[in-house]
């Protein structure tokens, strides 16, 4: 079993086909994770939407779901974030809307896994950026492996009693694999299709390998610049069209 397990999409269609398209070339993909915020930010809501749903995605909500449905308030969100979610919903349909609403902050697919936006502790705002949150958020997994969204950065999270905290934290680079041990409770962010913010500006995602019990990060070039100019053609903020080309 192959699976795609993607986050932070952003409405991005460019990069999300890119993925999709270079995952495969590995071979056969047997399912598709989303780890929210698959709307906000980019272009594309819907047609990102419907594109993971042509892949009968597993999602989960993040905040920029609730937001663009009004289940949030974005009164917590930063100027170009509340614009674009704005914009965001103005853009989606009803029954799209709905479909939103309907994803779960959290699940669990393949048995062993666990699929959340933020962390386990506050699912669709908590950024797990640390290893205090790692070890607050493994603490809740029940599950011996786990998946997260929400910082846009590619991480790993690995219970650890000799770290700090009890929590081993770190980056993960492109193409590198992780063995899964189901001795070790572990947590991992494949960084962000739509909104790389590492200063990597290509789509992040990461493969799932039943197979070989691995995860390996992968990075994909798409066409930056046909992003940036539906984005510019839906006069969203300026800031948010710049920081693609600088993974920011």
């Amino acid at each position: 079993m192959r699976v795609l397990v993607v986050s932070d999409v952003h409405a991005n269609l460019a990069a999300l086909e890119a993925v999709l398209r270079d995952a495969r070339t590995g071979g056969a993909i047997d399912a598709v994770w989303s780890l929210g915020d698959c709307v906000g930010y980019g272009p594309q809501p819907g047609d990102c939407m419907s594109r993971l749903s042509d892949e009968d995605a597993a999602f989960v909500a993040g905040n920029h779901e609730r937001a663009a449905t009004g289940a949030i308030s974005v009164d917590d969100f930063n100027p170009d974030a509340r614009a674009a979610a704005l914009w965001t919903a103005d853009c989606l349909a009803a029954d799209e809307k709905a479909t939103l609403d309907g994803m779960p902050e959290t699940r669990v697919e393949a048995v062993h896994f666990s699929l959340v936006h933020g962390t386990l502790r506050w699912p669709i705002w908590e950024y797990l950026y640390s290893a205090e949150a790692g070890a607050a958020h493994l603490a809740l997994q029940e599950t011996p492996f786990g998946f997260c969204g929400h910082t846009h950065v590619p991480a790993i999270a690995s219970l650890d009693a000799d770290a700090p905290k009890g929590c081993d934290f770190r980056s993960l680079s492109d193409g590198q694999s992780v063995s899964l041990d189901p001795g070790t409770k572990v947590v991992i962010n494949p960084g962000s299709v739509g909104q790389p913010r590492d200063g990597d500006p290509r789509a992040s995602c990461a493969i799932y390998d039943s197979e070989t019990q691995s995860v390996t990060l992968c990075r994909v070039e798409y066409d930056i610049g046909s992003t940036q100019t539906l984005m510019e053609e839906a006069d969203l903020p300026r800031w948010l069209i710049e920081r693609l080309s600088e993974g920011r």
